[in-house]
């Protein structure tokens, strides 16, 4: 027993030995360039996400072996992400799969970003899965109005943070010369993984509550128009059906907006973000902004569009079916050419869409009614087309281009009813610097992921009517 001991321990020293030469070697590449290359304006705000693998999911030599099992590697990786966090001083921080579960670490990030003059917001997901979400918010550029916790009690046991922040310092005046303070609703959160195509329904559901209870939160507190942004690792790519969701609804990845890609098949490859545990790379951490210029469908009707365009997916992709078998499935055993309520109903369930955490009879209904739509009960092939096969995609919004950027110091006047505040994206940078054109570096140690952070600049622009709050 003695030997075994002895054995371990001597191996354990010399994995130590091989970090150690590692990390010194690889030094050098991780602070060869600041993160930002262009000096900010100081009234520009800048936002980071970032997943920064923890220790309890990080493979090591083998398959059942974890860093942290390694208190000198997981402590050695950790202080290297505070260094260069503390590097970039982004306003606003959010990361996600943060140890939660080992205080030690809990209070490593405490400690160094307290001491930089940030306030800290933490949540744990449920069933005490070890890791969760940490939001840091710099309190130079923002004072905390309000914090709400969303635990979305699903199969993966998700949760999300929503911080309501005003600026620390005024972007300018009104005609009575009084400070107009921006507000802005921040979220951090960190989605479901794909294991399995059924479960995209479930990350769209994740995101369709957020949008859900950040409209319940405005008119909570009859808050005015504001700039939304969404932060953390959607664990799905521009082609999902989650970056559709977003975009239908007025959402622009800011790191496309600064790069100027579109949501086209060839920009859809353009960067990456993430190596999963299966070795393949794809860009999956995103900062969403939404400004209040931006006019929205009902989020209910974006909603349907993109569980169709699951239904779909899951029908052609994953079934092989043409356009008439898939209409043949969602008709089942019904008379003549058409589907029934029933029929349909079925079909969910072979695609495996009904459950609790994927669709309720509720969500199922409204999906018949927007097919349904000449409201006879019963959907015909052209109705199967309209929703299904062929759906009618409403083209995005171009920006607008009365925006007037402030960030130069200028003091203009406020018309309440006509403007509101707003961001533009004046940079958006990855590191490493590979992962900005399509490849992962084989030296990159510090996580399965790469740091995000965009500077914004604030904008006065007309406000979009909002649309009425989906029941």
């Amino acid at each position: 027993m003695a030997k075994k001991q002895r054995r371990e321990a001597a191996a354990r020293r010399r994995r130590e030995q091989q970090q150690q030469g590692r990390e010194q070697r690889h030094h050098h590449h991780h602070r060869r360039r600041p993160l930002l290359l262009q000096p900010r304006d100081e009234r520009c705000v800048s936002c980071t996400t970032f997943n920064i693998l923890a220790p309890i999911y990080k493979r090591m030599d083998s398959e059942n072996c974890r860093e942290s099992q390694y208190r000198a590697y997981w402590f050695s990786r950790n202080e290297k992400i505070i260094d260069r966090l503390l590097a970039d001083c982004s306003s606003i921080i959010c990361l996600q799969e943060v140890w939660l579960g080992n205080d030690e670490l809990v209070d490593m990030y405490e400690k160094r970003l307290g001491d930089a003059n940030y306030s800290l917001f933490k949540l744990a997901r449920t069933n005490n899965r070890g890791d969760g979400l940490l939001t840091a918010v710099n309190k130079n550029y923002f004072h905390v109005l309000n914090y709400r916790e969303l635990l979305f009690n699903d199969f993966g046991d998700r949760v999300a943070q929503l911080l309501h922040v005003e600026s620390a310092m005024p972007f300018w005046q009104n005609r009575s010369s009084s400070c107009i303070q921006q507000q802005s609703l921040i979220v951090n959160t960190h989605l479901l993984f794909p294991h399995d195509h059924s479960l995209s329904i479930v990350r769209l559901k994740q995101v369709y509550k957020i949008l859900q209870y950040i409209e319940a939160y405005q008119e909570e507190h009859k808050l005015g128009p504001m700039p939304i942004i969404l932060c953390g690792d959607w664990n799905g790519s521009k082609r999902g059906q989650v970056y559709k969701f977003l975009r239908s609804q007025g959402f622009v990845s800011s790191y496309d907006t600064a790069h100027q890609y579109s949501d086209s098949e060839e920009d859809a490859h353009k960067w990456v973000s993430h190596r999963n545990h299966r070795g393949n790379i794809c860009g999956v951490d995103f900062i969403w902004l939404l400004n209040p210029n931006k006019s929205r469908k009902p989020l209910k009707t974006s909603w349907n569009e993109a569980v169709f365009g699951i239904i779909k997916y899951l029908l052609l992709q994953v079934a092989s079916l043409s356009e008439e078998n898939a209409f043949a499935l969602l008709k089942a055993d019904s008379p003549d050419d058409q589907i029934t309520y029933s029929s349909f109903c079925q079909a969910l369930c072979q695609l495996g869409m009904v459950h609790p955490d994927r669709l309720n009879s509720e969500e199922i209904k409204d999906l018949w009614s927007e097919a349904d739509h000449d409201g006879d009960d019963i959907v015909d092939y052209k109705e199967f087309q309209r929703c299904i096969w062929s759906p009618t995609c409403c083209s995005q919004e171009e920006e607008d281009d009365t925006e007037i950027d402030i960030s130069d110091g200028s003091l203009v006047t406020f018309e309440a009813n006509d403007e509101a505040f707003g961001f533009t994206v004046k940079e958006a940078v990855l590191f490493p610097p590979e992962v900005e054109k399509g490849m992962w570096p084989e030296n990159y140690s510090l996580s399965d992921h790469a740091p995000l952070t965009v500077v914004f600049s604030p904008v006065r622009m007309p406000c979009s009517p909002r649309t009425p709050r989906t029941p």
